[in-house]
């Protein structure tokens, strides 16, 4: 009995001291057994243990290291960016005209937003002020907490004898995440079933002034899904929807998930009860 017993704390302190001889990164949720080699002031280079190749990882993705002395330490970079729980989260998105800030987070899409005053005495902050709005609610439905705006382009009120324009503001940008989904986690959450119910729809247009809501009762049928670099897609069957078979996973919990899609200028963001 004492020799069985004497194994056992032969076993665990022995994988105990593997285990704290590795430095561990914490990257989307996910954590990496490795040694630290360098931290700079853009990136975290480490190698595998058994390795001796150097891999290298931005700062504004890794949400702590645990050192393998028990030190832990956080970076500002990736705890400044907000988890998006749901569209309505849209004040939480930050946005960025530096693009080594987009540097490491995941790439979610093309997002455009334009606002037009309805005449020429239109106050042109305002208008500027319901286009961002507009940009960040769109970045919202994608689950993104980070915009890189490539361009910005505003003209004020144009008063003419015969003819004028009120003014305009028309921004383009990249939506961007430091989180994504757990693709593993949520088909463990979703098991075997494969029928739900669309509860909620959010919608918003080009030419809109706001995003619309809701709620609905449809069929939102699973058929598959699909990992592509990170992001996860649902093929699935949306009752109403005919042209449209693809859906990004934004985001999960015990309760719901939902899912986005665009249909010509019009992004859509449906969230699905469990």
């Amino acid at each position: 009995m004492r020799k069985i017993l004497a194994s056992f704390i032969l076993i665990f302190t022995t994988t105990g001291f593997c285990y704290a001889q590795a430095d561990t990164v914490v990257v989307n949720n996910q954590k990496i057994a490795c040694t630290i080699k360098e931290i700079t002031p853009d990136a975290v280079k480490y190698t595998f243990p058994g390795e001796d190749v150097i891999n290298t990882v931005y700062k504004n993705t890794v949400q702590k290291i645990i050192f393998k002395s028990g030190r832990i330490q956080t970076f500002a970079e990736s705890t400044s960016y907000k988890t998006i729980a749901n569209v309505m989260d849209y004040d939480k998105v930050t946005i960025t005209s530096v693009e080594s800030e987009v540097r490491g987070p995941y790439k979610l899409g093309d997002v455009s937003s334009k606002a037009k005053g309805t005449t020429t005495l239109s106050n042109q902050e305002r208008v500027k002020e319901r286009a961002y709005r507009k940009f960040k609610i769109q970045a919202a439905m994608l689950g993104a907490n980070i915009i890189y705006l490539s361009n910005q382009r505003t003209e004020g009120n144009k008063i003419g004898y015969y003819s004028g324009s009120p003014s305009e503001t028309n921004l383009t940008g990249i939506a961007y995440s430091n989180i994504l989904p757990d693709l593993d986690k949520f088909k463990r959450l979703v098991g075997t079933k494969t029928k739900f119910s669309a509860e909620k729809q959010y919608k918003l247009g080009g030419s809109d002034s706001d995003v619309s809501q809701d709620d609905i009762n449809k069929l939102f049928r699973i058929d598959n899904l699909l990992n592509d670099n990170g992001i996860v897609y649902i093929e699935a069957e949306f009752q109403g929807e005919k042209n449209i078979n693809k859906f990004q996973l934004v985001n999960f919990n015990e309760n719901n998930f939902s899912v986005a899609y665009k249909d010509k200028d019009t992004a859509y963001n449906i969230v699905v009860r469990l």
